[in-house]
């Protein structure tokens, strides 16, 4: 071999060591990345999962200017950023795009709100005041369900600042920061959406919240963390969600299977006793929290025989909450003597104090007064929707205890129809007594109060023809309930406030047009690897807050 071809091989023989070296080392690198992951992947923390969640809830729509049932407003709740909120699991207001709250004039119209500045959209747009405006704007412009909220009572909306925003009432509105904390007056990308009638993206959503939409079908929704969110990043790596819907036989079954990890809304009373005792089995977490959704008896105030007060009143003395719970609600519900929640100060259980449960005798002597005998028995249809198995029962159980105790002297008959028609019909005073629940809008006392009692028209003698209590199906009317009504909205200090409260509970346990029987418990179900999972009262489900652990 030459000098020449040595050379030419020593040098090949290295290249060729030198690559069996790399490859080597590269192999050893994969085979140690392999391990370190399939490690990394045995010991995961909560951060680093996925959160499979479960409900029967579907969303019609996730554009926040149209969304007005909890299925679209949870996940909007989730996937955008208002300019208040509430502290978790509370009923406490505080800033969330706004820095503060608001300053206001001294006439109650002028509302200005400093604005967060550094947040960006989930598509990268920048949000500023003029953002802010616009999504306010098209909320109430584009003319979707939830639009009356904000459209009765804004006059008009401006940005007065980069980062500072002007609004102007109509009329003095002193619950207008918790109104602001709707989901659905979030701010939306102005890159993205349109104001226009009829405007709406029902099946994408660009805000400024801690997740972002990466996929909504008919039946998953996927949320990933938006990596620019301007606050804490979430406790886990996304959530995914499976909806089950109208179908909780299915729901039931993925939860106890580990097929899901969180499920929540909606089970029947079967099912969450069931859950419950698996909870207390040590199977997995029951999360239990009192609820804002309030249930109630509406009595038509203009009709027959409930137009006789007497009348009203027996029936608030016939009504024995604990025996509708045990029976019925089987333990899972709270007892409620008044239309604005146990959860808020105002909160006075005047029904209680006034009426107490099952006073029978005391209900008989009301009928008696108005007329009523075992010949002459008062007779009154109670409605529901078909679709509400708790309602029937309700009402079955209603029916039989007029029956039981009070002599035949009260006649009650369940009645039924269809939920669209039902609902339809309640303001049209076709239905002399029904069994209705109400989801707040916002949490103040005054939604548990304008929308049944106030009156923008009408008299004693003929009843509400225009506002709240004809859209309840009370045609309640009392002008001492609507200066009360207005005194409250344009006061500023809570505590004179919480008096008028007081007073407008007090007058509603007089007239009785309707009868608070119960407020919801929410109950949601978690693996034993779950944690950080909690439901506000405002049903408001937060995702951001739950980790998973590798194991059980």
């Amino acid at each position: 071999m030459t000098d020449r071809a040595l050379f030419q091989f020593s040098r090949q023989w290295k290249r060729l060591l030198k690559f069996i070296s790399l490859f080597g080392l590269c192999v050893v690198l994969i085979i140690g990345c392999n391990n370190q992951q399939q490690t990394n992947s045995n010991n995961a923390t909560g951060t680093g999962d996925r959160v499979r969640m479960g409900t029967t809830l579907k969303p019609r729509t996730l554009d926040p200017a149209d969304s007005y049932e909890l299925a679209g407003l949870g996940i909007i709740y989730n996937l955008g950023d208002s300019l208040y909120t509430y502290e978790l699991g509370t009923t406490n207001l505080k800033p969330k795009l706004a820095t503060a709250m608001p300053t206001i004039s001294e006439d109650g119209l002028t509302y200005t709100i400093p604005l967060r500045e550094g947040v960006a959209f989930h598509d990268g747009t920048a949000f500023n005041a003029e953002a802010m405006a616009f999504s306010l704007e098209r909320f109430i412009e584009n003319g979707g369900k939830p639009s009356f909220l904000l459209a009765d009572i804004v006059q008009e909306i401006q940005a007065t600042g980069e980062y500072e925003l002007t609004i102007t009432l109509k009329q003095p509105f002193a619950a207008l920061p918790a109104l602001l904390a709707f989901p659905g007056a979030c701010a939306v990308s102005p890159a993205v959406y349109e104001k226009g009638t009829g405007q709406f993206n029902p099946n994408e959503f660009v805000g400024t919240g801690p997740y972002q939409l990466t996929d909504f079908t008919s039946d998953k929704v996927r949320l990933d963390p938006f990596p620019d969110y301007w606050g804490e990043q979430p406790a886990n790596e996304g959530v995914d969600m499976q909806i089950y819907a109208s179908n909780p036989a299915n729901l039931f079954n993925a939860f106890r299977s580990q097929g899901i990890d969180v499920a929540y809304h909606s089970f029947d009373p079967n099912q969450i006793k069931s859950l419950r005792q698996g909870a207390n089995d040590g199977k997995w977490q029951a999360i239990a929290s009192s609820g804002t959704a309030v249930n109630y008896l509406m009595l038509n105030t203009q009709s027959p025989p409930l137009d006789q007060i007497e009348v009203r009143r027996a029936m608030a003395l016939m009504i024995d909450r604990a025996l509708l719970n045990e029976r019925v609600l089987q333990g899972q519900a709270e007892p409620i003597y008044s239309l604005i929640p146990t959860s808020f100060e105002a909160y006075e259980p005047v029904f209680q104090s006034r009426y107490g449960n099952g006073k029978f005798d005391q209900a008989k002597q009301k009928l008696q007064e108005a007329g009523y005998s075992v010949d002459n028995p008062a007779s009154l249809e109670i409605w529901h929707p078909s679709g509400s198995t708790i309602r029937s029962l309700v009402a079955s159980t209603l029916s039989a205890i007029a029956k039981q105790e009070l002599d035949g002297i009260l006649q009650l008959e369940p009645r039924t129809v269809e939920a669209a028609s039902f609902f339809s019909n309640v303001s049209k005073g076709i239905y002399s007594a029904a069994l209705i629940d109400w989801y707040p809008d916002f949490l103040d006392a005054d939604n548990y109060i304008h929308p049944f009692l106030s009156c923008s028209q009408g008299s004693q003698e003929k009843g509400c023809q225009q506002g709240g209590a004809k859209t309840q199906g009370s045609f309640y009317y009392n002008e001492q309930m609507n200066q009360l009504i207005d005194k409250q909205r344009r006061l500023q200090d809570s505590e004179k406030r919480q008096e008028i409260f007081a007073e407008i509970q007090e007058l509603l346990a007089e007239d009785v047009p309707y009868v608070p029987l119960w407020q919801s418990i929410d109950y949601a179900f978690a693996q034993n690897n779950v944690q950080g999972v909690m439901i506000n009262p405002s049903q408001n489900f937060p995702f951001w807050t739950i980790e998973k652990s590798a194991n059980n």
